[in-house]
């Protein structure tokens, strides 16, 4: 792969945004978790929301990504919306893997 990125200030803009929503998304699962409202175990992602966003932002939407742990950041940056993660969080019917995966395997 051969293509270049332009970084120009809407692109820029973009990636930190993408940034800040997995961050604020985070800080709220530790509140959460702290609070006892999100139980079982609880790896954030926060420190390493410019690694997800690079990344997928490089990757082609065919592209599988194959995560462990820590991949909230990964999952949001891919697309999934944050309601139906939270959801996963909760262990809700409604959550990306129908609330079995909670935070270790979203």
């Amino acid at each position: 792969m051969n293509e270049k990125v332009h970084l120009d200030h809407a692109h820029v803009r973009h990636l930190l945004i993408a940034m800040l929503r997995i961050r604020r998304f985070e800080e709220k699962c530790f509140e959460l978790y702290q609070s006892e409202k999100i139980r079982g175990f609880m790896h954030l992602y926060d420190g390493e929301e410019a690694v997800s966003v690079g990344v997928i932002e490089a990757l082609r939407p065919r592209d599988a990504i194959v995560a462990t742990y820590r991949e909230h950041g990964q999952a949001l940056a891919r697309g999934i919306g944050m309601d139906v993660l939270m959801a996963e969080l909760y262990g809700k019917q409604e959550g990306c893997c129908r609330g079995l995966g909670g935070s270790m395997h979203n």
